[in-house]
């Protein structure tokens, strides 16, 4: 597998550039993101320009008047590039380097660009450059033609531009030997769902809009000591804790990669394994950052890559972080979550009702059962105690009576010690 390196340079300043199509409203919020995720990846913006269109230009992005005024704000603000807030085409990233003749990047460029520098496992790593060379395979063309101008910078971590010179044939080599490692390591991971499966512990899995709280609340809730930010993609490794609900439960808790608008699909495609962990989960904790003005559209943001990766059906408790901020609670309503619940993950405030609303949901998945075991069997009393609720236990002569909540996969082997 290729290395992963870093190019040390200068400070980059960048001209953050979007097309506000149809007048949208959401434009002016996804260019403040777009800047976010600049300062993420270490470069600074110095100046925006916007121009409202029916559609962004299908040649050059932007109209020829624009252009001109780019030309001038360039060298007025000694930058030495633009980040457009959207995914650009080949055609739109050649002409674009040619007409302006400064390093051209986009929105896509970025949040790879940014994967790769917080990448840190094996299969992390494995994702995103498998993503990238997706992306270098259909730019390859107008990507040389921008870097070539400066090199370097951000937007050039991971394979870079030492993958730009390969032609495509090698780039579909890279790209298949990448699959099959990543294949490889997707069986790893599915074993492990099988282990924490077949122990009976419920799995809540933490999903939400990157730099929602998500570790924070981990950390909280498990002492986890995951990295945690306020940074877009603190962390991008998914990480599994055990806890103990208040009642006794266990259960196993999972964070995930934080999501975004327009997540590039390459991502989606490459990171699919691990954001599919909220598939293969129980109950759903869906994390929103409340203080954030933005808050709706995040929301919807979080919901359409669940679409995206087909997970449905499963219970969501969305949970309204960082109320810590306000002096007066705003109304917060999320109609498509089945629970809500607000807490601060910095303070603890609502926590308790948090693990509490867990409990309620992981209730209405259990089944209520009543039954003699025999004395042979008490080693699975342990296992109600562990991962359902054990309600009453009666030691009488035929046996142990019991009453209990327990997973329904369980019930067939307590019918089977009877």
């Amino acid at each position: 597998m290729a290395q992963f390196f870093e190019n040390q340079s200068e400070e980059e300043r960048v001209i953050l550039v979007a097309v506000n199509e149809k007048n949208d409203t959401s434009a002016d919020a996804s260019l403040e993101e777009l800047a976010e995720l600049v300062k993420t990846a270490g470069a600074v913006s110095v100046g925006t320009l916007t121009q409202n269109l029916e559609y962004a230009h299908g040649s050059t992005y932007l109209g020829k008047g624009k252009l001109e005024e780019l030309k001038t704000m360039l060298v007025a603000l000694d930058a030495t590039g633009i980040v457009c807030d959207t995914e650009l085409t080949p055609a739109q990233m050649k002409n674009l380097s040619q007409i302006l003749d400064t390093k051209i990047m986009d929105r896509t460029m970025i949040i790879l660009d940014i994967f790769a520098a917080r990448a840190n496992t094996r299969e992390g790593k494995i994702q995103v450059e498998l993503a990238q060379l997706k992306y270098n395979a259909t730019m390859l063309v107008g990507l040389r033609d921008s870097l070539s101008r400066l090199g370097g910078g951000i937007g050039t971590r991971g394979p870079g531009e030492k993958k730009l010179e390969m032609d495509r044939r090698l780039i579909r080599e890279e790209i298949s030997k990448l699959k099959r490692e990543l294949e490889a390591v997707k069986k790893h991971r599915e074993t492990q769902r099988k282990l924490r499966s077949n122990n009976s512990s419920p799995v809540v899995c933490i999903v939400g809009y990157t730099n929602a709280g998500k570790s924070t609340l981990l950390n909280h809730l498990t002492n986890a000591d995951v990295l945690s930010e306020d940074k877009l993609f603190a962390t991008l490794d998914p990480t599994t804790r055990m806890m103990k609900l208040p009642n006794g439960q266990s259960i196993m808790l999972t964070d995930t990669v934080g999501f975004i608008s327009r997540l590039p699909h390459h991502l989606i495609q490459a990171f699919r394994s691990t954001l599919e962990e909220a598939k293969y989960s129980d109950i759903i904790l869906h994390v929103v950052d409340a203080s954030n003005p933005d808050m709706d559209r995040q929301m919807y943001a979080v919901y359409e890559t669940l679409r995206q990766l087909d997970i449905k059906d499963k219970p969501v408790i969305t949970v309204f972080n960082k109320v810590d901020c306000f002096e007066e609670m705003p109304v917060l309503k999320d109609l498509r979550a089945d629970a809500t619940t607000f807490v601060s993950a910095k303070t603890g405030q609502g926590v308790l009702h948090l693990l509490e609303t867990i409990e309620i949901k992981i209730a209405e998945s259990q089944v209520y059962v009543e039954m003699v075991l025999p004395y042979k069997a008490t080693g699975m009393l342990t296992d109600i105690r562990t991962y359902g609720q054990l309600l009453e236990e009666d030691y009488r002569e035929e046996g142990i009576f019991i009453r209990a909540n327990v997973r329904k996969q369980d019930v067939a082997r307590l019918e089977e010690l009877q």
